[in-house]
């Protein structure tokens, strides 16, 4: 058995990597074994993320900004909880936006009739930040 080791990552050693149009992200942490990821995303003014489907629950933080979507709008320093299976229309960035965001599985994005068209998970991520 091999557990994560202790880490302590300084600034510098994480790059923004593009995520969506206006959207990057930072990946903190992330585990295959587990499915779990944590990111920081960095969202320019009239950014958004499509609609979605959590197959985990996820937690968020409003470092900065604020985030509209269907439960309202979260402005800096709100907390919040998605359950497994919420789904969210757009989700729209209507100003510069600092968003800390940890996931305990696949986030599927989603077509208008419900079908899944890209799924965003741990291993995707890791792939995109360059450290598959």
């Amino acid at each position: 058995m091999s557990l994560t080791d202790e880490r302590l990552t300084p600034p510098g050693e994480l790059p923004w990597t593009p995520l969506a149009a206006g959207i990057d992200f930072r990946l903190l942490f992330s585990s295959r074994e587990t499915g779990r990821w944590t990111v920081l995303l960095r969202c320019q003014p009239g950014s958004f993320l499509a609609s979605h489907r959590h197959y985990a629950a996820g937690e968020y933080f409003v470092v900065k900004g604020q985030m509209d979507y269907r439960m309202g709008s979260a402005i800096e320093g709100t907390y919040g909880y998605e359950p497994l299976g919420a789904v969210h229309e757009r989700t729209c960035f209507p100003v510069y936006t600092e968003l800390f965001f940890t996931n305990y599985g696949p986030v599927a994005f989603i077509d208008d009739a419900g079908a899944v068209v890209s799924i965003v998970d741990a291993l995707l991520l890791e792939s995109l930040a360059g450290k598959a």
